[in-house]
């Protein structure tokens, strides 16, 4: 979508989207507070390797699904498996109902160190069986209806840059689930269809159409939007180091220390996987975005430094947490302006915006497409209502804590989002989180109708959150950049700071959120991850309760 997630980085009034992340904690370190032993971040500081950890969840399936009461008909899928520095144990599962995929099914399940059940986490309460489980369409009818429902729509979003404008149809056949999302299972069908959007970003929606009467249920974007020691010299990041390969007397933008990533150009096409950069000198770019390596510095360094992030922050070994790096594409079609993270290649792809002179390559918007990543490997928040603007958000939050870990002269940790590619035209960024209705459309505080709004807009309200609970209201200056935000209630907060406030974030992320969680259950959530950190009753516990007051979700 864009710019940072899983919608292209559009001029779309602030639409940066979502499937487009900072200090504190090693990777497996143990700190006391509260009176309490902090989580580790990373599973294996609990002594077990990540596959050891999915294991364990994997054999522990059948009893936890007999603890919780589940029926006959289901069985649980493990998806992630996180194990606390006391052995707590925390397992994130996927459902089946006779056999066929639950959509809406997820679940985390958290046991003491000896395996019972302490509690639960479900994306949705109660039975998940449907009236039928004989659909009354075919799949080829079902592939034909979803793909005629998105070939309706080509044309006609408000959203030039947005608009289909063709349709190639779907991709494989239709596949039997069960869609249990709204809390009414049904059978369904789930079909992928692909497309081209107006400003030349590849469309690929994933369809949940009813099996009996084709009515669409859900539709969801894939593309997101919004990789030897060298020397380069980026558009955005100016001078760095980066690790590369050399390859007899070759080097290339290929970073074996972080999971072989490495950055490609395109050259103005729109598919394949480009030609990796390669050269006899080890020195890359001039800052220039009409020296073709410069945006490619960009890409590399904005690969390397999220991963470093998630590693040094979290203990998260890369986006998938298997020690596997994302690869950069650069130069994208021509004239495109905008950026976005695909799952499918597992891939970033920018484009070199108007005149193909203007690079989507800015550090945080690396750090917010490549986060879209990381939700989809964990909580795996739908991208509509309000758990959309939480994905949009959690990109936000964790792309602005990239840019204040790299800390770089060029470009200044701020809570700007793209505040230097210059979408807008008129210097602005895309998005405020200390004040987010700045922008003209992203919403201050929560409401009843803010799951209307586009996800870029309702994320503002976790946006706002987390610029409260990390640096307080009011009016203060950091890095040279002035803020003033307010409360809904007309409280003076104070922050806790960016390191602990984004533990907090990650960890209610990782472990209680799932794909249908909204603001309130976001509250609670964080209330959680507080609690396990820091203490029930501690500072930062009332902190975050303050903070989501502060932004009127109680």
């Amino acid at each position: 979508m864009r710019l940072i997630r899983k919608e292209p980085y559009v001029k779309r009034k602030l639409a940066v989207g979502a499937v487009l992340s900072a200090s504190a904690l090693l990777a497996g370190a143990i700190q006391v507070s509260a009176g309490i032993a902090q989580a580790a971040p990373n599973p294996a500081a609990a002594g077990h390797s990540r596959g050891d950890l999915l294991a364990l969840a994997a054999g522990q399936a059948p009893s936890a699904a007999k603890a919780l009461g589940l029926g006959a008909q289901e069985k649980l899928v493990v998806k992630d498996a996180i194990v606390d520095a006391d052995g707590t144990r925390h397992f994130r599962y996927e459902r089946t109902y006779d056999g066929l995929p639950v959509l809406g099914g997820d679940l985390v399940v958290h046991q003491d160190a000896k395996g019972q059940v302490r509690s639960s986490d479900k994306a949705v309460s109660g039975s998940l069986a449907p009236a039928s489980l004989s659909p009354k369409l075919t799949a080829g009818q079902a592939a034909g209806k979803a793909t005629g429902a998105v070939q309706s729509t080509v044309g006609i979003s408000k959203d030039s840059e947005a608009a289909l404008t063709s349709v190639s149809g779907a991709t494989g056949n239709a596949e039997l689930v069960v869609w249990a999302a709204d809390g009414a299972p049904r059978l369904a069908y789930r079909t992928t269809v692909e497309g081209v959007r107006a400003d030349g970003t590849p469309s690929r929606q994933k369809l949940v159409t009813d099996a009996n009467t084709g009515e669409v249920l859900s539709t969801h974007e894939e593309i997101e939007t919004a990789n030897a020691t060298g020397t380069g010299n980026g558009v955005f990041v100016g001078n760095v180091s980066l690790t590369t390969t050399l390859t007899g007397s070759t080097y290339t933008l290929k970073d074996a220390t972080r999971g072989n990533q490495y950055t490609t150009t395109l050259a103005g096409k729109t598919s394949g996987n480009g030609t990796l950069y390669s050269k006899t000198t080890n020195s890359w770019g001039s800052g220039a975005a009409s020296n073709g390596e410069s945006a490619a510095v960009d890409a590399q360094y904005g690969a390397a430094v999220t991963w470093d992030f998630y590693k040094n922050t979290f203990g998260r070994n890369g986006i998938r947490n298997d020690g596997v790096g994302a690869f950069s594409r650069v130069h994208y079609g021509s004239n495109y302006v905008n950026a976005f993270w695909d799952d499918s290649c597992f891939c970033m792809t920018y484009g070199d915006g108007s005149g193909n002179t203007h690079p989507l390559t800015e550090l945080d918007v690396s750090g917010h497409e490549m986060s879209h990543g990381v939700t989809s490997n964990t909580a795996g928040l739908n991208y509509s209502g309000e758990s959309g603007g939480l994905n949009e958000a959690t990109s936000d939050i964790f792309g602005s804590m990239v840019e204040f870990y790299a800390n770089l002269s060029k470009d200044v940790p701020d809570y700007l989002i793209g505040e230097l590619i210059n979408i807008n035209g008129n210097g602005t960024p895309l998005r405020y989180m200390d004040k987010p209705s700045k922008d003209g459309a992203s919403a201050d505080y929560w409401s009843s109708t803010v799951g209307n709004k586009d996800v870029h807009y309702s994320s503002g309200v976790a946006n706002h959150f987390f610029y409260l609970l990390a640096e307080g209201s009011g009016a203060k200056t950091i890095n040279g950049v002035s803020y003033n935000s307010p409360t809904y209630n007309g409280a003076a907060l104070t922050g806790i700071g960016r390191a602990q406030a984004q533990q907090i974030w990650y960890r209610a992320l990782t472990v209680y959120m799932t794909s249908t969680t909204n603001y309130k259950a976001a509250r609670t959530a964080t209330l959680n991850a507080a609690k396990d950190l820091y203490g029930s009753g501690s500072t930062q516990y009332n902190a975050v309760a303050a903070a989501w007051t502060g932004v009127n979700v109680n």
